[in-house]
């Protein structure tokens, strides 16, 4: 896809209309998904189904070596998190997060986990930083705007 397209992606989800904002997400999910073509999401949705089934070594496994062939996949680093964040091993989703960013700086779905494994480490600035930076990409996420909240008055 273009970079403007991309470009106007990221303004609509700034756009005060909630249905224009919606449709840019599901774009850039859907891109995100689809950056490895066909065979990358299909390899996502079976992990998401292993997930699913709580067979999470098979998931990690079966992530492990998409990003083993696909390392500059962001959203198998991002899955990968996910996987790692919802068995409690918070530090390798951490990881994974700042890979997925690293490949993807607009990738509000990994700060927005980066947020949410910092603040389950107990390092509620690290979250807030990550929270704002995904703020800045997605400014009415009032999910975020909350866990700044949140994670503010745990450090008061």
């Amino acid at each position: 896809m273009a970079q403007s397209s991309i470009e106007r992606l990221l303004e609509d989800l700034k756009n005060p209309d909630e249905a224009i904002r919606n449709r840019a997400t599901q774009e850039l999910w859907r891109i995100w998904f689809y950056q490895k073509g066909v065979s990358g999401v299909e390899i996502l949705q079976r992990c998401e189904g292993l997930i699913d089934s709580g067979d999470f070594k098979a998931a990690e496994m079966m992530l492990t070596d998409l990003i083993r062939d696909r390392p500059d996949f962001a959203e198998a680093w991002n899955r990968r998190a996910v996987l790692y964040y919802t068995i409690g091993q918070y530090r390798q989703a951490i990881a994974d997060c700042e890979k997925a960013i690293e490949l993807n700086p607009i990738h509000f779905g990994a700060l927005h986990g980066l947020g949410l494994c910092h603040a389950s480490v107990g390092d509620y600035r690290a979250a807030i930083r990550a929270f704002r930076r995904a703020l800045e990409i997605q400014p009415y996420a009032l999910v975020n705007q909350r866990l700044i909240l949140e994670c503010t008055a745990r450090l008061s």
